[in-house]
């Protein structure tokens, strides 16, 4: 269990907080490339880690992300229209450009002085990978993007999308950390496998309750890697990532799509999950991007207009109890739902661990909370993260192998991680 203390410091993002400041130091998606389709597009509202934002692309196709309120009466620059490069406000016509500078106050004559003190505060931006990057840290700090191997493949390759979770984020990022999970929650009844998308197509984790842990830290944060015993001589061991700060490559036998899962605090409440999905070797096919779009049973189906899936919290999930008796474990439809209506309460909105009692299983979860919370108070002290100054190592890949149980797991972990070996599926 946690104490009253940590569990404040690993829950709260806003501004000045601990966790809130080690976020800050990294780059976070703000919102998906297709929220801004062109120049001078309808602007978007934006909020991340309890900061109200606004976002826009200008006539020159820049991004511009600024605080959301005018400097002159504070309305909604949301309503604003965005023209010849830059936001006017709709109240009394202020006008601000993409770095945040105030360009033109057109109901009253100030010098240039005054407009330079109203400027917006504003953030760097980077487009890549079907995301917009941004950066809310110091801007003398600002690191490289990292190198996520999901942003070096071809546009043909990848396809990324995104969904709102309920909930505080640290939940959901605990449950990317908790490989044991995947027997019960997402299993199908009468068979011996889970559902196929929740582990890559590893046949083995839903048949071996067992779960033992080696968890070692590394230059982008964390490698979890979970090992079941096959009681046939084999053993299998998936190992996830955590690259710092929010992100997850999930464990994937090779030759199959790959998925990486990053946790995004909109506020204390709620979170965005972005998952990429890429191919190393090979474009995605047509129907693997018709289930990614358009929900199936890895992916849950959106409102339409909206990114907040069809499951959510104020319909139980749609929940069906006759496929709970006969079918399902759970009777939720989508894996991702499935993960929601158990993570995003466990005994209210941001968990209290002070009530916890974890066992053996739990080790990642463990190590993944003493990681956050060293390096939010190293920060507090004064020392960086020195994870965002390594963008090169954040290109790893989390893999899913069988192996003989006596053969030395982490050489063949890192045998099998190697970005030289052909991405095409081992023999069986």
């Amino acid at each position: 269990m946690l104490s009253s203390e940590d569990n404040e410091l690993l829950t709260r993002t806003g501004p000045g907080t601990p966790m809130g400041n080690l976020f800050r130091r990294f780059w976070i998606p703000a919102l998906l490339s297709e929220e801004l389709p062109g120049p001078d597009c309808p602007p978007v509202r934006v909020t991340l880690m309890g900061e109200n934002l606004v976002a826009f692309r200008d006539t020159q196709g820049r991004i511009g992300l600024l605080e959301r309120y005018c400097r002159h009466r504070g309305a909604d620059l949301f309503f604003g229209r965005n023209e010849e490069s830059g936001l006017r406000c709709v109240y009394h016509g202020w006008k601000f450009d993409a770095e945040g500078r105030c360009v033109d106050i057109p109901n009253a004559e100030v010098p240039q002085a005054f407009r330079e003190k109203c400027a917006l505060r504003s953030y760097p931006t980077l487009e890549k990978g079907g995301m917009v990057w941004a950066y809310l840290g110091p801007r003398e700090l600002m690191p490289e993007l990292p190198q996520y191997e999901f942003l070096q493949v071809p546009d043909s390759h990848y396809y990324v999308s995104k969904f709102m979770v309920h909930g505080n984020y640290f939940q959901s990022l605990e449950g990317e950390a908790d490989s044991g999970h995947v027997t019960f929650l997402h299993r199908y009844l009468g068979k011996e496998t889970v559902a196929a998308g929740s582990t890559g197509g590893a046949p083995h984790v839903g048949r071996i309750g067992v779960v033992h842990w080696e968890v070692e830290e590394t230059d982008y944060g964390l490698m979890m890697a979970a090992q079941r015993d096959l009681k046939n001589g084999q053993a299998q061991w998936r190992a996830n990532l955590f690259f710092m700060p929010h992100t997850v490559p999930i464990a994937t036998p090779r030759g199959v799509t790959m998925t990486c899962h990053i946790r995004v605090p909109i506020d204390d409440e709620n979170s965005w999950l972005y998952r990429p999905r890429w191919h190393p070797a090979r474009p995605l096919t047509e129907k693997e991007r018709a289930d990614f779009k358009h929900g199936g049973e890895d992916y849950p189906e959106m409102i339409p207009g909206t990114y907040i899936p069809k499951e959510n919290r104020h319909n139980d999930y749609l929940i069906d109890r006759a496929a709970q008796r006969r079918f399902s474990f759970t009777g939720i439809r989508s894996l991702p739902a499935q993960d929601m209506a158990v993570q995003t309460d466990q005994a209210g909105i941001i968990a209290d661990r002070t009530r916890e009692n974890l066992v053996s299983a739990d080790k990642a979860i463990i190590v993944l909370r003493q990681k956050l919370l060293k390096a939010a108070r190293d920060l507090q002290k004064g020392k960086e993260p020195p994870e965002a100054r390594k963008p090169e190592k954040f290109n790893a890949r989390a893999m899913d192998i069988v192996i003989p149980i006596e053969a030395d797991w982490k050489r063949e972990m890192e045998a099998a991680m190697s970005l030289d070996r052909p991405w095409i599926a081992e023999p069986s």
